[in-house]
């Protein structure tokens, strides 16, 4: 389960070996927890007891996550029975085991904030300014997860009545037109198309994105449809230190493109690292709204083409490259990032050929990439430096098989949507705190090789 960059001294797979106390202390420290305390500290006299070792309860939280205990009742038990594990916890021996009554309180309070999502932006500040993350590349991919219930049966649609045959009267049509307008002005946010969202603030979008369970639906490495009835897990991965730069918990029925441009945004604004240069993502975000959301950052995108009903371009390769007069293709040179334009130089090929004096074919093409940002990406689609920053998309689906195989994003005990998103947040903490809690056991063991 090796998930650090190459060459590491330890993993999280040994962070795991360790004793659980030192376990707890690694974990615990990259946890800045000080803000959640804060929003379940008891405020008034009134309500629920005082009594309660609040902090304690957070931390337990996370253990709870790092141990991978199924449910919180399992854990209260283990704290009823385990004096160390409770003291590991923060709990002191005269204070009182919480009830699992207790412990929902507290998340239906944490569910009612984002406190989950600044404190992991503080983790990640944290990680940033002790130089543990230097990515230049951030690779977008989406993981589903079922709900606890089961889904609600289908309800019978009620039957329309049949469609006028024939055209419509001009009269009809500007009816129709002026109807259906009003209705896509209507729709929810995340029902209208990608582009409306690039002019909405980053804040509108998140709190705007569905999250009861819904049934979804994808296509598997064979090609058959698998169906769901939960949740997605969006998640933004540096390829290089593969911490979880931004998450977006949905609907298991949300378009993956759709959370493109929240997670862009959201990477943008809350996280300030110069050295991001690429947006790496497979064939399912090739949007042009997500490529124009790039752009405006100052990135370039590295997104595979989805080829839809489109004419094949005459003078061009597969990759939107140029061809000479005998469909070579010219070879792609360089970028020139002041005036944004490719480079590409004449073929192999044209060396030998018969037509080389004719000045039939240009030895050198360039183009603007803003002419099409879809099609012309820097470095140009097909080339190898195109192929080597594509292959880092890989990190984000490796975070994902993490999150569900050792760190329970697959086991949700909560019905509802809001609540199985502090449980989502939870995951993604838990796990940034422990890559934070690796690079910093590193670096110690890197001072004393030093020394």
């Amino acid at each position: 389960m090796t998930i650090i960059r190459q060459g590491s001294l330890f993993d999280i797979q040994e962070l795991y070996e360790l004793e659980p106390t030192q376990r707890f202390e690694a974990i615990f420290s990259a946890i800045d927890i000080d803000p959640i305390f804060a929003v379940v500290t008891k405020k008034s006299r009134f309500g629920r007891s005082v009594e309660l070792n609040y902090a304690a309860m957070i931390y337990s939280l996370v253990a709870r996550i790092t141990e991978r205990i199924p449910f919180v009742k399992d854990l209260v038990k283990r704290l009823k029975n385990d004096m160390i594990f409770r003291l590991d916890c923060g709990f002191l021996v005269s204070d009182s085991v919480p009830s699992e009554a207790a412990y929902s309180r507290m998340i239906t309070i944490i569910s009612e904030s984002n406190i989950l999502e600044e404190v992991q932006e503080i983790l990640l500040k944290n990680a940033i300014t002790e130089g543990f993350i230097t990515d230049d590349t951030v690779a977008i991919d989406v993981t589903h997860f079922e709900a606890k219930d089961q889904a609600p049966p289908k309800k019978e649609k009620p039957k329309t009545e049949l469609k006028k045959r024939g055209r419509k009267s001009k009269e009809e049509r500007e009816q129709w037109l002026i109807e259906k307008a009003e209705h896509e002005a209507n729709l929810p946010l995340f029902e209208k198309k990608i582009e409306e969202q690039l002019d909405v603030p980053l804040a509108d979008l998140r709190s705007e994105i569905p999250q009861a369970p819904q049934w979804g639906v994808k296509k598997n490495s064979e090609g058959k449809n698998v169906f769901w009835y939960g949740f997605k897990a969006h998640l933004a991965v540096g390829t290089t230190s593969q911490y979880i730069f931004q998450s977006l918990f949905s609907s298991g029925n949300l378009n993956d493109g759709k959370a493109a441009i929240p997670l862009l945004k959201g990477i943008h604004e809350r996280v300030k690292l110069s050295t991001l240069r690429f947006g790496t993502m497979d064939a399912g975000y090739d949007y042009e709204p997500i490529y124009t959301q790039i752009h405006l950052m100052g990135h370039q995108a590295v997104i595979a083409y989805n080829k839809r009903n489109e004419p094949e371009l005459i003078g061009f390769d597969k990759h939107f490259a140029p061809t000479c007069f005998r469909e070579h293709s010219y070879r792609y040179d360089s970028f020139d990032t002041k005036y944004e334009t490719l480079k590409y130089k004449s073929p192999k090929e044209c060396k030998d050929c018969p037509l080389a004096d004719e000045g039939i074919c240009q030895k050198v093409y360039k183009v603007r990439i803003t002419t099409d940002l879809r099609k012309y990406t820097a470095p140009a689609r097909g080339s190898k430096s195109w192929k080597t920053i594509f292959k880092r998309r890989t990190a984000v689906e490796r975070v994902n098989a993490y999150l569900k195989g050792y760190f329970q994003l697959n086991n949700v005990r909560y019905r509802t949507g809001k609540r199985a998103k502090v449980h989502f947040d939870l995951v993604t903490l838990v796990y940034n705190a422990s890559k934070l809690a690796v690079d910093r056991f590193n670096a110690m063991l890197n001072q004393q090789q030093a020394a």
